[in-house]
Order: structure tokens, then sequence, then C-alpha cells
């Protein structure tokens, strides 16, 4: 995938009408840190520079709002083997990388002590902008993520997609809740990243249902003429079109502590867009009313708050089901696209958030539950050992 920003909506409408179904691309958010303090250093532009030298990295790494933030791209794919093999490849790459710069890399959705009020936005038009833009809001957002991107052929097939798979988001974030600490503390939730980024952005968090590509074309449309938006990544939406790729794009999901967790996450978001759409063209929906917006935030609260330890309603039954339960039953509904692309899906009985509170309730400190976190990162995303204290 090469990216571009066409807010020219008939150019993006292209963009769909020319997908080829189910292909795949993942992307993945590292925070940068200091070896020995595991306090956020400011060394994106190092890794910038550096990737231009290494073919695996040159056209992979990206940069994401923050200096102490780095972000790998696998690429189009055309298949989840294939996907996941060049994600391994370049995540090993950025590793390697990062040991050469004398830094480590963390994946959780928040950081558990740093102060956003030190933290520099690169130094990038886009960036920039939302800082002037967005002022306190972009300051605020030192947090990190999982995003996948599925290939869907036709445009109002694909706002069919993104508008069926609203309801799904909650489970997703519950599955992947992975930031439980912020700013020393505690702090009740399972995903606070969620509260910080999707809470507070503009046009942010799970959008309304927009029916088809013509509704979806005027509102965006508008955001132009009034100024609200001048390219399309300022629509943050938890699942969106984008319009470079001629993708429904997932971005719910917290940064997993370790590799084959967000293997795992991003085989059951690709399984679950590709099912989504062959139940659509199959008309199994058309007898299944949508949630309204007001259920689907109930089940996105529960999730924040209590991620895999909770419960999630099941508004159609009108009774609430446990989140674990929930799961299993998208792996069993997932089946037949996780057979027709040859996805197989495995989770820990426990995700991030619920181990990192673990080793808190073992009589560790915050700073060692994260360190501990970091060594799983490093072992898992680039095969090696990773440093001893």
């Amino acid at each position: 995938m090469t990216e571009s920003d066409p807010l020219d909506l008939g150019v993006a409408r292209q963009a769909f009408e020319d997908s080829t179904d189910f292909t795949i691309g993942l992307e993945e958010e590292f925070a940068i840190l200091d070896p020995d303090s595991l306090d956020l250093v400011d060394r994106y532009e190092e890794f910038r520079a550096a990737a231009e030298d290494e073919p695996a990295l040159r056209d992979s790494v990206a940069g994401e709002l923050i200096a102490s933030e780095v972000e790998i791209r696998s690429g189009r794919a055309e298949t989840m083997a294939e996907a996941i093999d060049l994600q391994q490849q370049r995540r090993s790459a950025l590793f390697g990388l990062a040991d050469r710069l004398g830094v480590l890399l963390g994946s959780t959705g928040t950081h558990p002590w740093a102060d956003y009020r030190d933290q520099e936005i690169i130094d990038t038009p886009h960036y920039q902008r939302l800082k002037r833009d967005l002022g306190w809001v972009a300051q605020r957002n030192n947090t990190w993520s999982l995003h996948v991107h599925v290939g869907i052929e036709g445009a109002d097939r694909a706002i069919a997609v993104c508008d069926r798979l609203r309801e799904e988001l909650p489970l997703l974030l519950a599955v992947s809740a992975n930031s439980p600490f912020l700013d020393h503390r505690d702090t009740g939730l399972a995903s606070v990243r969620t509260e910080i980024f999707t809470r507070t952005f503009p046009r942010c968090g799970i959008p309304g249902r927009f029916n088809d590509w013509s509704e979806y074309a005027d509102f965006v449309q508008t955001l132009v003429r009034v100024g609200s938006v001048v390219e399309s990544t300022q629509l943050w939406w938890s699942v969106r079109p984008h319009h470079a790729f001629g993708t429904v794009e997932v971005r719910i999901c917290d940064a997993q502590l370790s590799a084959a967790e967000s293997t795992a996450l991003s085989g059951l978001i690709v399984a679950l867009v590709a099912q989504t759409a062959l139940d659509l063209d199959a008309g199994r929906l058309d007898r299944t009313e949508p949630l309204a917006d007001r259920e689907i935030e109930e089940n996105l609260w529960r999730a924040i708050r209590y991620g895999m330890e909770g419960r999630l309603v099941d508004f159609r039954a009108g009774r609430e089901i446990e989140a674990r339960r929930a799961l299993d039953q998208l792996v069993e509904r997932t089946a037949e696209a996780r057979g027709a692309l040859g996805i197989e899906v495995e989770f820990p009985d426990v995700n991030g958030a619920v181990r990192q509170r673990e080793m808190l309730a073992s009589g560790a400190t915050i700073e060692d539950a994260y360190r501990e976190s970091v060594r799983s990162t490093v072992e898992t995303y680039s095969h090696r050992r990773a440093p001893s204290e």
C-alpha cells in the first residue's frame, strides 16, 4: 500500500470500485523508550532517517503525531499468511534498528507515567496543523494502537460493511484492552487509551450509520466546504472507509503486549470484515435490525471499563453476556471467512490489561509491571531475548 490523501470523493469512490476483496494491511504503533528509565524519548526522526538505508523499512516506517512513537506497516498483502510474513520481517528489522539506536520499543495503549506536556509533535505539515487546530487535544494524545485494513470492492458495499461493524467494535476493544495505567496510577479502566483518543478527538469513536456512499460523501463534502477537514486522515472514526487504499480500516484496538496477540487480533478483525461482507452479499443480515447508537455506546463503555473481565449486553436477547463468551461466539461466527482466508486465531486466557494488573496484585510496582511488559514486547516482536536489566 502506498498512501495518498484524496479528498476528491469521486477519486475515493473509484478506489473502492477498483479494490480487491480481502487484501490486508497491518499497522502497529510502538513507544520509543530509554532503555534504563523506560521514559519516552523523542527519537522518531532518527528512525525515519535510518530507515532510508534499509529496504525492509524504507516504505514501512511512519510517524504518528508524537516524536516518541514509531509505526510499522506491512504494506498490501493478498493473503493473511503474506501479511503476517511481511509484518514479521518488518517488525524484526524495526527492533533491530531500535537496538542500533540504543532504545527499546514498548507496546501498550498508554505509557504508565509519561507527562503528555513533555511530548513533542513531529515536524510534518499534517501533524503541525493538528497541533494548531486541536491544541490540548493533540498534545494529550500520547497513545498507541493497532490498525487493520481489509480491501472491500464497491463503495456502497464498503459503507454497508462499516455500518454493520459498528456494533462489533466494543467486543474488539474488550479483547484488545491493554492500557490500565496512566499518570503513575491504576485508572480502574481496561482501556484508558480509548478515553484519551476516542473521547476527545473530533470525528472519532464509533460513527453513526451512513447507509450508502452518497450519504457518506455528502457529509464529508460538507466538512470540506465549511473548512472542518482538509484531508481524509482527519476522519478518525474507529471504523472508516480509507479513501486512498479502498479498504475498510478498523482502528478501535489498543496496541498489544505480544506479537502473537497482535497477530491473532489482526486475524480476527480480517475475518470479521470479510464475514460481514459475505453475510451482506448473501442477504443473511437483512432480517437483523442494526443496534441503535445508544446500545453500541453502552457496550463501548463496558469494554473501556472492564475489558475482557466484564460483560457486554446482548440487546437482541435482552441479557448480559460474558465478554469471553461473546469472543467465542464471534470466532464461531467467522468460521466461513476464516476457512476461506486460512486464518486461525488463538488468544491467551487473559489480555494485556489483566496481566498488567496481576503483576501489581503480586506486589510489583507500576514501573516493574511496565518493564516486564516491555520485555515481553521486545522478545516476541523481535524474536530475540530482551536485554537484561
